[in-house]
């Protein structure tokens, strides 16, 4: 049964109402407004209000970044994120646990009462059948986290695809009241292989994501496109990322879903749902 509250559904329902395309690009062009009086006013208000402190980032000085995006997809200094020793499977971002486990009957967990099968959030039966009987993880970050996204493992790109969809919120409350959630809203997919298996990475937009970004694409979005899925790019030279680097980024805030081929991960036997975790984490053993 679902948890869902009257004011979850509420919620949901009013966006299902918002132009949610429209705002999310009018949102992309405030983060981008270079006007000093306007930028630093919007930066330090929003520190204000998440809490947000600088002693981690490279750059300390709140008005020495050229616009709100940059501030908020600041880089952190080298040893603010220490990576767990191998074999250890790493958090790719800050973020909280909102679902993690074995992808049963090839379906995922979205929120107590609500589950979405791999093949709906990747857009093709064959790709999601290579996870059937695998584990996944759903990472939720919330506007006052650190934005970038790291690898998990050591891989190489196989491919990647961009999938247009809806930009609802990914908060738990839409994640209560909206089935399908991830599968409906607009997402980048991005598989790699590694020496202990196959993983992919599920960058999903938002509300007020103003964009993705790939280190190998650069912006994936804007623009926002409707229409069928994308078909499954191919990189025309070799890239191999190591665990620990930077493999993209959300200008906003999102969700980020890691699947794994079977007998991949073996998840720590402290991990949780609704658990705080910070990018280089153990998730668990990679075998």
């Amino acid at each position: 049964m679902s948890t869902a509250r009257a004011s979850d559904r509420l919620f949901a329902l009013l966006q299902r109402c918002l132009p949610t395309r429209l705002l999310s690009l009018c949102m992309y062009r405030l983060t981008r407004v270079r006007w000093k009086p306007f930028k630093n006013l919007f930066i330090r208000v929003f520190m204000r209000g998440f809490g947000i402190r600088l002693d981690e980032a490279i750059e300390t000085e709140p008005d020495a970044f050229v616009d709100f995006n940059a501030f908020f997809t600041r880089a952190l200094q080298p040893s603010a994120r220490p990576l767990a020793p191998a074999p250890a499977l790493l958090s790719p971002v800050d973020g909280t646990l909102s679902q993690f486990g074995p992808l049963q009957a090839g379906r995922l967990m979205q929120a107590k009462g609500h589950d979405y099968d791999a093949a709906s959030l990747l857009a093709d039966a064959a790709d999601a059948a290579r996870f059937t009987g695998g584990d996944f993880a759903t990472i939720y970050l919330a506007p006052y986290n650190y934005h970038r996204i790291h690898m998990p493992l050591s891989g190489r790109l196989s491919g990647w695809r961009y999938i247009p969809g809806r930009l609802f919120s990914v908060n738990a409350s839409t994640a209560r009241a909206m089935p399908r959630l991830f599968a409906r809203n607009e997402r980048l997919v991005a598989f790699f292989d590694s020496d202990q298996g196959a993983f992919a990475m599920v960058l999903v937009g938002a509300l007020f994501v103003g964009g993705i970004e790939t280190v190998w694409t650069g912006a994936v979005t804007p623009p926002h496109h409707r229409g069928p899925p994308g078909d499954l790019q191919r990189p025309t030279t070799p890239l191999a990322l190591q665990r620990g680097d930077e493999m993209g980024r959300f200008n906003m805030g999102s969700t980020v879903i890691l699947l794994t081929t079977p007998g991949l991960v073996q998840w720590s036997h402290t991990l949780q749902g609704a658990q705080t975790l910070r990018m280089g984490e153990s998730l668990g053993q990679a075998r």
